[in-house]
């Protein structure tokens, strides 16, 4: 019982930090820390284990509009964690509120750096208005690993 109430404490406490922070968005500096997060679990549990987790809301990888995409190679969605839907879909030709092809600019950096960030316009759905967005990426093997954050 105590453990118990030691949880519930832990899970308000934790509720409640956020729920006062919930009017500031993301910073880039969380959105990093997600995604080394993300990567690590892939590289330690593998991508099935991983790519469960990021799909599940309990998992630990979804923070209010933070959440983990992982794409393959050729822009097939692994996981979501806005969407876990989209896994198996083809997203190569998404594209953004101002037309760019965001998933091959992801794919290309992929392959030539390894890692960075791209820039685009998405829909936030915790405001459900299209913002701003930039997503730091990570190729982990044959997959790109994202976490994005909006810009305000």
């Amino acid at each position: 019982m105590k453990a118990f109430v030691r949880v519930v404490i832990a899970a308000f406490t934790i509720f409640t930090a956020w729920s006062a922070t919930a009017a500031e968005r993301a910073t880039p500096a969380q959105a990093q820390a997600l995604l080394n997060k993300a990567v690590e679990k892939v590289q330690k549990d593998g991508p099935d284990a991983a790519f469960a987790a990021f799909d599940n809301p309990a998992g630990g990888f979804k923070i209010h509009e933070l959440y983990v995409f992982v794409f393959d190679m050729n822009g097939k969605y692994m996981a979501s964690g806005a969407n876990p839907k989209l896994v198996g879909t083809d997203a190569r030709n998404l594209k953004d509120a101002e037309g760019t092809y965001l998933v091959r600019k992801m794919i290309a950096l992929a392959k030539s750096k390894g890692r960075g960030s791209v820039r685009y316009l998405w829909l936030n759905r915790v405001d459900n208005k299209v913002e701003k967005k930039r997503s730091f990426i990570q190729r982990v093997g044959k997959y790109i690993v994202g976490v994005g954050y909006y810009l305000g």
